[in-house]
This record gives C-alpha cells, structure tokens and sequence, in this order.
C-alpha cells in the first residue's frame, strides 16, 4: 500500500551555509532506511551560467517543494529535507532585502514535524556556489529567529558530527514515539 504525504514525517534540516545540512540529511536518511530530499539550489545554480535573480529564488523554491513531493511518495515513514523554504526566505531576505510573495503564501502550508537548525560550528569549505564565509553566525541568528516567529518545533544540531548526528536522532525519536 502507497503511503499518502500525510503519513510521512517531515524533517527539514535548515541553517546558513556550509553547516552540515547535507550531511546530517545524508546520515539520517541512511540511519532510518528512507530517502531524503537534496538541496534543488545547488542543481538549479550549478546549470544557471548567470548570476541568480530574486526569480531565481522563487523557481528554486518551487523546485525544492516540487523534489520534496516526488521523493515522498517512496519515503520509508520519515523524510529528511535538506532545505524547505525557510532556507529560500532567509536567502532572499537576506540578499535582496526582501521576500518574494509566492515563498510567503506558501512558508506556512508544509508543516514539518522538527526542523534540525545547524550551527556553524564547523569548518568553512570553499565552493563557487558559497557566498557568506563570515557571515554565518548572523545568519544562524535569522534562522532561529525565523523558526521562532512560525513557532515550529526545532533543535540546534552543533558539535562534532557524532554529537550532532546524534542530537538529531534523539529528537527525532522522541517525535517518531509520539
């Protein structure tokens, strides 16, 4: 029997840039048998040839919505998401002062079980496709205060990458038990 989207449980992974969210997304598919969702950005710039637009933005969260709906349907229970749109929201805010409509309408209507927020307590790894090597604490500090405003279930995922991939499994848990 095919599971509905209903039936899944939704974990976003979200923070700045060059904090792990691949990664942890990676483990914790594998931890828990399931898929996971990639960051849609990152296939979406690399064939760009162009510098990204406010546009950009919004063609990217459509696409990481529209990959997040498609891998559901063979998830095995759970769905890691590495991204949602809280990560496209900041991004345009952030860059452009402002937050397409499209991204607004549509923040709120996903619900996701936990959101997994990562620190930037790990190493900087260059690649063209990274912009803010400095600025990832002030923008950890626009994600949590994102997550707050929604007032969605979060935890900081930090530390070593046992620790965190630990924390992370420990919450999740305590969410798949309830």
């Amino acid at each position: 029997m095919e599971k509905t989207a209903k039936e899944i449980i939704r974990i976003a992974v979200v923070g700045p840039e060059c904090t792990g969210k691949s990664t942890i997304s990676a483990q914790l598919a594998k931890h828990y048998k399931t898929n996971y969702v990639p960051e849609f950005a990152r296939e979406y710039l690399a064939h760009l040839h162009r510098p990204y637009t406010l546009d950009d933005i919004v063609e990217i969260s459509k696409g990481q919505m529209r990959t997040e709906d498609e891998i559901s349907s063979s998830a095995n229970k759970l769905l890691i998401c590495d991204t949602n749109l809280v990560v496209t929201k900041i991004w345009a805010e952030f860059k452009y002062k402002q937050c397409p409509e499209w991204i607004k309408e549509h923040i709120t209507k996903r619900k996701y079980a936990l959101h997994l927020l990562t620190y930037p307590d790990i190493p900087w790894q260059e690649d063209p496709l990274r912009e803010h090597p400095h600025l990832r604490e002030e923008l950890f500090e626009l994600y949590k205060k994102e997550l707050d405003i929604q007032s969605v279930p979060y935890i900081i995922i930090s530390g070593p990458p046992e620790e965190r991939l630990q924390k992370a499994i420990t919450a999740i848990e305590v969410i798949i038990k309830n």
